[in-house]
């Protein structure tokens, strides 16, 4: 389908996007000057996550998803458990790289577990989607090193380049006997086999080239609105909130390592607006979302500072030896932790930790009388 750009609300969306705009500028200048920042960002990746699983209608406990990320699951993980940690695995990786990697063809092959340039694959064809599987870190170094903004030369070698490899690669494909026969097929079962993904992306990218002129807030909404109307990937709708929050980033609306915690703020929008006929309908909603997101992070981070204060009073009196200031440190960078995760951190017993959770004084999260996890939410 062919998403317009020629009737954008633009008179209804003005206010709106100014007001997401402050929002996040705001965030991310108390982020920066906050003792809990660095914390603060590592949660949000987890509610982040979780959050993105209930936008799309499923649920994935919270503390399940922590425990799986520490590798101390309690049971096995369920097909939901398993895309929430993509998702989370994803997010930090776009957090990690530049700004711009994410939207790049290097960074989009990357994340959706491709090759790039994507015939060097040979045989392999498109890779697997995102979602089916779990995405795999790149090595320590890779993407960092490519800095298409050196000089424009390198873009032009780059591309030249590219497109040597691509038709090299074809050709060779191309010589090999019943290339086509040992190309794996999709499974009809889970695959629309219908489903152009790469034609769709580049219709996607087509409406981004489009919106280059348009405010970083005002793109990423309809950047957001038009991957939920073309559909790009089958199985992986999240990563287009993903790329939203990393047009904001690109954009200089949120800055360093911070990506907008966009689903926690569709999670207040009612599924009726976010999924309307009406366009206009659906790019307030969105807006509205990017609103509700900034506030709820201030909130957030309010909340935590508040959290750090008195737990810090508790270290008064304490000798230099002891090991609640580090207990502290990691209850602010987790959403929840287990007995096995203090013990692991800290280097003490399973008995010994939960002995230090005890005098930290943390709420137990769970309800359980087994796997316990405590937290400050």
């Amino acid at each position: 389908m062919s998403y317009d750009l020629g009737r954008l609300p633009i008179q209804s969306l003005l206010r709106p996007i100014s007001e997401a705009a402050v929002a996040f500028v705001r965030l991310d200048e108390r982020i920066a000057r906050s003792p809990v920042g660095e914390g603060f960002l590592e949660r949000s990746h987890f509610l982040e996550a979780h959050a993105s699983l209930w936008v799309d209608g499923e649920l994935v406990h919270l503390e399940d998803l922590v425990l799986h990320d520490a590798l101390r699951d309690i049971r096995a993980p369920t097909h939901e458990l398993t895309i929430a940690r993509d998702i989370l695995k994803t997010r930090r990786r776009i957090a990690a790289h530049p700004a711009a990697w994410a939207l790049s063809s290097p960074g989009l092959a990357s994340i959706r577990g491709q090759e790039w340039p994507a015939a060097s694959s040979g045989g392999d064809g498109g890779g697997v989607p995102v979602g089916s599987v779990e995405v795999i870190d790149a090595p320590a170094g890779v993407g960092e090193a490519e800095d298409p903004g050196i000089d424009g030369l390198g873009d032009a070698f780059a591309a030249i380049d590219a497109v040597l490899a691509r038709s090299e690669a074809a050709i060779e494909e191309a010589k090999k006997p019943g290339h086509v026969k040992n190309a794996p097929e999709k499974d009809p079962f889970v695959y629309d086999l219908d489903w152009d993904e790469d034609e769709r992306l580049s219709e996607w990218q087509a409406v981004l080239a489009r919106a280059q002129d348009l405010p970083p807030v005002l793109q990423a909404i309809v950047a957001l609105d038009a991957w939920n109307e073309i559909a790009v990937l089958q199985h992986a709708p999240w990563l287009g909130r993903l790329l939203a929050a990393s047009i904001l980033r690109e954009g200089g609306v949120t800055t360093g390592t911070h990506l907008a915690a966009i689903n926690l703020g569709l999670k207040a929008i009612p599924v009726d607006r976010r999924r309307h006929r009406d366009r206009e309908t659906r790019l307030l909603a969105i807006s509205r979302a990017l609103i509700i997101a900034a506030e709820t992070g201030l909130k957030e981070h309010d909340r935590l500072v508040l959290a750090r204060q008195m737990m810090m009073r508790k270290l008064e009196g304490r000798r230099t030896s002891s090991r609640l200031p580090e207990l502290v440190e990691l209850v602010m960078a987790r959403p929840l932790i287990s007995a096995g995760m203090v013990a692991k951190t800290l280097e003490v017993t399973p008995q010994g930790a939960r002995r230090i959770v005890q005098e930290l004084g943390l709420r137990e999260m769970t309800g359980r009388g087994r796997f316990r996890a405590w937290g400050v939410i």
